[in-house]
């Protein structure tokens, strides 16, 4: 996860943007969970329809509740929807990859993703990129490599899929880069629910009638069915604190505490699936880290000596 597109100004807070991030990172890895535990019994395609068809009904409830049905309306649908759309199959990788290996080694694998959005930034926008963020990048891709190794023997091509992830999630954040947020979060989450759900019911039904395994529908009872509406709850809620943590603290504050999320990951993954990394694989998850920060480090320096360049003088 990088720095979302934060939609309106609040006043800075920085202990409540500490509490608020970390309290995402740590509730984030739950919905990790509940989808891996769900998917030994539900496909995960089902399990990420389920997800962003409760984000959606959560939207609408909380905008009938008030008053704000009619600012569900986007000022960028095709953009928001597309936004929506990508985080959809973003999140079916994710699942996916949840079911074969363990909560931790796929979220510490996903953050690749600061590397692989400084390459396409290179290749698609054009940005100027130094010789120390290429070899963060190269650093950081050798941490995935070192983290892979055991996954790629064991269960083959399936362990990519956090990088299919973290590339996914990369061409999110290209476009909230080309075209800043407009609309406030709840208009937001609930053009991807709505992006979403209708991708995914689509991919189902296609599944339904051509038998197809893995997306086919199976009937969930009532207590998979709750789990599915707390992974909704969970992609709703996480989302919100997320930005409401960046309206209130600076980028350079939060940016770190997101790897809290391996943290949790790995707390969660331990007690309920007994899984724990091994050395090694802290060895990657070390790499990872250190090229994410140095990358965040790097970018931010960049920021502050192109505003001061544009400053007038007086």
């Amino acid at each position: 996860m990088t720095t979302p597109a934060v939609p309106g100004p609040v006043e800075q807070n920085p202990l409540a943007a500490i509490f608020l991030m970390c309290s995402a990172m740590l509730m984030l890895p739950v919905m990790d969970v509940a989808a891996k535990y769900l998917s030994s019994d539900l496909p995960t395609l089902e399990i990420t329809f389920g997800r962003f068809v409760f984000q959606l009904l959560i939207c609408l409830a909380v905008a009938l509740a008030t008053g704000r049905i009619r600012r569900l309306r986007s000022k960028r649908p095709v953009v928001n929807y597309l936004r929506g759309l990508l985080l959809a199959s973003a999140s079916l990788c994710f699942f996916t990859a949840v079911k074969y290996m363990s909560v931790a080694t796929a979220i510490s694998i996903f953050f690749v993703e600061p590397m692989i959005l400084t390459i396409l930034a290179a290749l698609l926008l054009k940005e100027q990129v130094g010789p120390r963020r290429i070899a963060a990048v190269l650093v950081g891709l050798l941490g995935a490599v070192i983290i892979l190794r055991p996954n790629l023997a064991e269960i083959g091509l399936v362990s990519l899929l956090p990088v299919c992830t973290a590339t996914l999630f990369s061409f999110y954040l290209l476009i909230n880069r080309l075209y800043p947020i407009s609309d406030d979060l709840l208009t937001i989450q609930f053009s991807a629910g709505l992006a979403g759900a209708l991708l995914l019911g689509g991919a189902l039904i296609f599944g339904f009638l051509t038998g197809i395994e893995g997306l086919e529908f199976v009937l969930p009872d009532l207590p998979q069915t709750g789990l599915l509406a707390l992974i909704g709850l969970i992609s709703f809620a996480g989302h919100g604190l997320v930005v409401s943590a960046f309206q209130r603290g600076s980028a350079s504050l939060l940016a770190p505490l997101q790897y809290v999320e391996i943290i949790g990951g790995t707390l969660l993954g331990y007690l309920v699936f007994s899984d724990f990394p091994d050395r090694l694989t802290w060895v990657g998850i070390a790499l990872i880290i250190g090229s994410g920060l140095y990358i965040t480090h790097r970018e931010r320096k960049q920021k502050a000596a192109v505003q001061a360049e544009s400053i007038p003088e007086v």
